[in-house]
């Protein structure tokens, strides 16, 4: 009775200590908060339901310490960076049109993504040539022209205002047309391409009046207007039609033990500078729509992020022990999250580390910047990566590490545990692979430390080369990589470019369509140690790459080969006792791994991997 009376007493007291503040929409979200700055109490700011149409992004600060904002019961309220666009009128052709100022490529008619009018509408052309081709030691030069098919390209009216978006080797490049020649068949852009590009690269436009087709909108620029063609049904005088205007909504500056709960963040857009056609990897330049700086204890809470032009959230300089638990971001223009930078920081203030993202929904990204992935970690340590639902991304799931080679790296530590990657290259609608050089989980440099654990990697696909679930790229060092089950990539289960000192340990590896297994580059130090893994395979080789010399160790593995044809192993495989046997999988073809309890595995030390626990968590 007194332990009872003791709750309640710290319960009442902790109540009174509060203080609570209500906003709903129309109402100045931003004079709130800075009520809340003058309470000498703890605040929670509740948000009632409906849109919040934000002027500028809300700007959280040390002031703001243990502040909370949170949707008011289970409704919920929207922090949009868009605004409507109202007044259409029906013209010819069915295309309803308004008056729209600015430069946007996004546009949300009823909560639905239009698509850009786009040529062709599904599918992609391919370049026939390439023009004025740097040597190929200088790859990394791009283009401003090239050569298109008979047929594929006209000059069509709107093209002064249509941009190529053309994938090249692992990235994107987005170009203004500025002419169209029919008879030499050559489009010129007002951009370089990001990279030099190749014969055959794939390509489509965006913007052009002419491909109008119901549910897509097009911007003319030139008269301040925007068409759309609507799909049956749909009523341009009654529909909620939103363009982004800003390309940050929430920006948290130095912000401490902030908690936002149940908000969702939306309609925003980031554009390229006027000399920058994409990046050389991963969008790494494109922004959060939520953007942290020295962010410290700060929690994203069941939020949602969606309909957005950019990456969700970015963690960047000095964010250290921030969580992000059971949130969702779909409809992504970019990818999910950013954690640390490219640049390495010297100060321990200035890094970031810590971080945790867990049980949150990672879906349908790279809208506009393609090569954008799910998770993006860069010259970051001591992050956990758990119990997260990642797929339908055109590149790579999560990519850890910004240091190519075996120079300084800050990518140490970091746990990748207990997640599900799938449909990365090939999304689940079928479209794709467009681009080259990916996997469910992609690392760079020394992650002395860090261990990728219990993850399920499947549908991973490249284009030209590069569909691979576990990729250890340039200078992978000292990584961790032990029970995960990866199946159906395009170019094998696991890929070491170059490294040393990986282990990759009691892990399925399944149904890779080309090989199973490679290895790019021998080096003078042991590459990595491949122990008690199983190797299962119905198509393809075993090995791909180059297997030369002995600087990596191959131990008691067992290996089958469904379709009967004779398997010879390599030399590395004969001396580390390989075992060439069924496993006997339970239903492998349905995607069970799980073991029946007479598999000759056991026999070799191998540890059955439970799956059950793998992807976002119930939460209460």
């Amino acid at each position: 009775m007194k332990l009872c009376l003791a709750i309640l007493v710290l319960t009442t007291a902790g109540a009174q200590a509060a203080e609570t503040l209500r906003v709903a929409p129309g109402e100045s979200l931003e004079q709130v908060i800075a009520k809340a700055r003058t309470s000498p109490k703890p605040v929670t700011i509740e948000l009632r339901d409906g849109m919040y149409f934000l002027d500028k992004p809300i700007v959280l600060g040390p002031q703001d310490a243990g502040l909370t904002l949170a949707a008011y019961r289970d409704e919920k309220p929207i922090l949009s960076g868009g605004r409507r666009i109202t007044g259409w009128r029906l013209g010819t052709n069915e295309v309803w049109t308004a008056a729209a100022t600015g430069d946007f490529r996004e546009l949300w008619v009823n909560g639905r993504r239009a698509a850009r009018a786009r040529y062709p509408t599904k599918g992609y052309l391919a370049v026939a040539e390439v023009l004025d081709a740097p040597p190929a030691e200088k790859w990394m030069e791009g283009q401003t022209r090239f050569r298109f098919k008979e047929g594929d390209l006209k000059a069509w009216a709107s093209m002064a205002d249509a941009e190529v978006v053309v994938m090249n080797r692992w990235v994107e490049s987005r170009l203004p047309v500025v002419s169209v020649d029919e008879n030499e068949k050559i489009v010129t852009f007002g951009k370089r391409s990001v990279f030099a590009l190749d014969k055959g690269d794939l390509y489509y436009l965006e913007n052009i009046r002419e491909a109008l087709a119901p549910g897509m909108w097009y911007l003319d620029r030139s008269a301040d207007s925007v068409g759309y063609r609507p799909l049956p049904g749909e009523d341009l005088q009654t529909a909620e039609v939103i363009a982004p205007v800003l390309p940050q909504v929430l920006r948290l500056e130095g912000a401490e033990r902030v908690t936002l709960r149940g908000l969702t963040f939306a309609h925003t857009e980031w554009t390229l500078p006027k000399d920058l056609s994409g990046f050389p990897q991963a969008a790494v330049g494109v922004p959060g729509a939520v953007w942290g700086e020295r962010a410290r204890e700060c929690t994203f809470e069941q939020c949602t992020f969606t309909h957005l032009g950019d990456y969700a959230l970015e963690l960047g300089l000095g964010c250290q022990g921030n969580r992000v638990v059971g949130c969702e971001m779909s409809d992504l223009g970019a990818g999910g999250i950013k954690i640390g930078e490219p640049a390495i920081r010297e100060e321990p203030a200035e890094r970031t580390f810590g971080n945790t993202v867990a049980d949150c929904r990672i879906h349908d990204g790279g809208k506009l910047f393609h090569s954008a992935v799910g998770v993006w970690i860069g010259q970051s340590a001591d992050n956990i990566i758990t119990h997260n639902l990642i797929h339908d991304f055109y590149y790579t799931g999560i990519s850890i590490g910004w240091t190519w080679g075996y120079g300084q790296a800050l990518a140490t530590g970091n746990q990748v545990e207990w997640n599900r990657v799938h449909h990365v290259g090939a999304l689940s609608d079928g479209d794709g692979p467009i681009l080259s050089d990916m996997g469910g989980i992609y690392t760079l440099g020394n992650q002395h430390g860090t261990v990728i654990r219990n993850n399920l990697f499947d549908d991973i696909a490249g284009l030209r080369y590069g569909g691979w679930g576990i990729y250890f790229d340039e200078g992978t060092t000292d990584i961790l990589a032990e029970n995960n089950i990866v199946y159906r990539t395009t170019h094998g289960g696991f890929h070491q470019h170059y490294g040393k000192d990986n282990i990759v340990r009691n892990n399925i590896f399944a149904f890779g369509r080309d090989w199973q297994l490679q290895r790019t580059r021998a080096e003078p130090h042991l590459s990595f140690t491949f122990e008690r893994n199983i190797v299962y395979w119905d198509k393809g080789n075993l090995l791909g790459g180059n297997w030369d010399g002995d600087q990596y160790t191959v131990s008691s593995n067992l290996l089958w080969r469904t379709d009967g044809k004779p398997l010879e192993l390599p030399a590395g495989f004969q001396s580390g006792h390989s075992v060439i046997a069924d496993p006997l999988f339970v239903a492998p073809a349905n995607g069970d791994f799980s073991l029946r309890p007479e598999s000759p595995a056991f026999r070799l030390g191998f540890k059955p991997i439970d799956t059950s626990q793998i992807g976002p968590r119930k939460l209460r």
